[in-house]
């Protein structure tokens, strides 16, 4: 099956599921499964591409394996805070400005089908790759993939904890990898992205697969990602979120100012 074909396919699955998610939301003004339904969208196309694509059978089969098990672990994460917990501040913020208008929520869920779509494009180029066996970047593709879901799921339980005590309402988490970055769990998800660029070494277009982290971290530094949620942090927040802005890195972990060097 041509490319245009098989990523028109990714996009009907992905429209259908984020139609299906956006009646759940009219019923339960929780627009927080648009991302359930984006991570397990994204982790589909990597299974769908893998079977449609004219590649080798190894590449195919490892996209297949660490597309599909990244989009369920995170999907099965988000879901669990979807289903236990209040709208997240950021859309229930966008719900303020919307209202419950039909339209304007289904073309926000519409939007993220198209994002499945653009997410979906490294998983083209390894689907083509006709470098079959292991070979030194498909070893590097694993560690890298496994050094970054293990690292996301870490910080995202470590959030979990913290969220989970009542007294630590209205503070800022710091524990864990949250010491040494604002964003770890950010920042794992654009590193799971450069394994795609090391699986699709070999084929005939292997370029596009670096769409992928590209396109991630305009995402989360620009776009919806860090702008949103930190906005929302500083609004519940407030001087505690400030202080943790000024002494701990954005997004690349590193060690947080001292109180010296705040000064």
């Amino acid at each position: 099956m041509n490319a245009a074909a098989a990523m028109a396919i990714v996009w009907l699955l992905a429209a259908v599921a984020q139609t299906a998610g956006w009646f759940w939301q009219q019923r339960k003004r929780n627009a927080g499964i648009v991302d359930v339904i984006w991570a397990a969208g994204v982790g589909g196309a990597a299974i769908v591409l893998a079977l449609l694509g004219d590649g080798a059978t190894w590449p195919r089969i490892t996209l297949a394996l660490l597309g599909g098990v990244w989009g369920l672990r995170l999907a099965a994460y988000l879901w669990r805070r979807v289903r236990g917990e209040d709208e997240d501040g950021r859309y229930a913020h966008l719900r303020r400005l919307w209202g419950d208008g039909p339209m304007r929520w289904f073309l926000f869920f519409q939007f993220q089908a198209l994002l499945v779509v653009a997410f979906a494009l490294p998983f083209l180029a390894v689907a083509r790759n006709p470098v079959d066996g292991p070979s030194l970047a498909w070893g590097a593709a694993l560690l890298v993939w496994l050094v970054a879901v293990v690292g996301e799921a870490i910080a995202d339980a470590q959030l979990r904890r913290f969220r989970a005590d009542p007294a630590n309402r209205g503070r800022t988490c710091r524990d864990g990898m949250w010491r040494y970055s604002r964003h770890p769990n950010y920042f794992f998800e654009w590193l799971h992205w450069f394994a795609y660029v090391l699986l699709a070494i070999g084929s005939p277009i292997a370029w596009l697969a670096w769409s992928g982290p590209v396109v991630m971290y305009v995402f989360l530094r620009w776009v919806s990602g860090i702008p949103y949620t930190e906005a929302q942090a500083l609004r519940t927040r407030g001087e505690d979120y400030r202080d943790y802005q000024r002494r701990t890195p954005m997004l690349f972990p590193w060690f947080p100012r001292s109180d010296d060097e705040h000064r």
